[in-house]
């Protein structure tokens, strides 16, 4: 397995992992136009990192971070790091392809100077994020109707 930053030659991959992404999580938004004109937009203006995982010539993950600014939309704590998504496509899970991409976030948001990081993790997701030393805090984000998570890098 190699994890690496999307380049634009990876795209179409990577819009076919969100797409898997948000049909699972039984999203009602279009996600062309929001993986278009939201995700790869914010990724281009240097908003926000995406890694994939490929096995092969197959990506089988994604890993989406930003250390929060001012500057983007998505900002809910300033200077902090954020995993916004993390998916592994369901044949790919159980084999470490999610720990390691959550540990190249990291690193790369330990190397842009970040002390702290947080997560809102989708539901079924906690158990994962509690195995990576993230510490659930009593703190709700009321648009995504979960509480944050928290990790010292």
């Amino acid at each position: 397995m190699r994890i690496e930053k999307l380049k634009s030659g990876g795209y179409e991959k990577f819009k076919a992992l969100f797409r898997a992404y948000y049909d699972e999580m039984d999203c009602d938004e279009e996600t062309d136009h929001l993986v278009n004109e939201y995700v790869l937009a914010d990724f281009e203006a240097e908003l926000l990192d995406i890694a994939l995982a490929t096995e092969g010539d197959e990506a089988c993950g994604f890993v989406i971070w930003q250390v929060d600014g001012i500057e983007n939309e998505w900002c809910l704590k300033e200077g902090m790091g954020d995993v916004r998504e993390l998916y592994v496509s369901p044949a790919e899970r159980q084999k470490g392809v999610g720990s390691a991409l959550l540990s190249f976030a990291e690193g790369q948001l330990k190397a842009a100077k970040v002390k702290e990081v947080y997560t809102l993790p989708a539901e079924g997701s906690e158990a994962f994020f509690l195995a990576k030393d993230y510490l659930e805090a009593d703190e709700f984000c009321e648009e995504t109707g979960c509480n944050f998570f928290y990790k010292e890098l």
